[in-house]
């Protein structure tokens, strides 16, 4: 590329497999060692460190250590939202996986998007939000409002804390899925945190899926209209 930021970096860490299953497996928002990701490659735990470097140069990801540990995530949310949206960009072009899962029924009703919900709970959240008039859409921008704040505050969301964040409070990030927006930010992933601190919903081990219960799937539908 002659001008502006140089893509092509990008796209060549993110196209080969072993580094997209890599980056998958960390949208689960969850830290882990280079052998736990060597397992989500499918390659061996040379090779995976091979890839970490290479990714951790880029700031794709980003490695904290405890004790003689090592443990990785995504960079940021940044990172996050790229890979969802060439998640949908891939999915709405046709190029699916040829084996599918009882998992993918699954995510597309409820996952984890690195740490905020995505799939048809997370649109109907977003939408629900909305209609409430909790969130407005000024172009291409999300802003909280002012009655959205106090609604949030009586969800018990700690929004004077979220707003000295450095994250934004609000932004949109496309559902691979469904193609359609949920909500990502500093109130999106509170708003996961306090459904789960609830007991609304729950993380499925070792997956992205997000559960909810009959109580949660009651509550999620009388606050949100979801």
């Amino acid at each position: 590329m002659k001008e502006g930021p140089d893509i092509s970096r990008i796209a060549a860490l993110i196209g080969d497999p072993a580094r997209a299953n890599i980056l998958t497996a960390l949208m689960a928002g969850k830290a882990l060692t280079a052998t736990e990701l060597a397992s989500e490659a499918g390659v061996t735990v040379q090779t995976t460190s091979a890839h970490l470097a290479k990714l951790e140069a880029a700031e794709m990801i980003a490695c904290r250590k405890s004790g003689r540990h090592k443990y990785f995530t995504l960079g940021g949310d940044d990172v996050g939202h790229a890979l969802e949206a060439l998640m949908g960009l891939a999915a709405g072009a046709g190029h699916l996986r040829t084996r599918t899962g009882p998992k993918d029924e699954a995510l597309r009703e409820a996952r984890v998007c690195y740490n905020h919900l995505a799939g048809a709970k997370g649109i109907a959240l977003y939408q629900g939000l909305l209609g409430k008039g909790v969130l407005q859409e000024r172009g291409a921008e999300v802003v909280l409002t002012e009655a959205g704040a106090g609604f949030l505050t009586g969800f018990g969301v700690d929004v004077a804390r979220l707003r000295k964040s450095k994250t934004p409070l609000c932004r949109s990030c496309l559902d691979w899925s469904a193609r359609q927006t949920h909500l990502a930010g500093s109130v999106g992933r509170a708003l996961l945190a306090r459904m789960v601190e609830m007991g609304w919903a729950e993380r499925v081990e070792g997956t992205r899926v997000v559960r909810f219960s009959r109580a949660g799937e009651k509550g999620f539908a009388q606050m949100f209209g979801g």
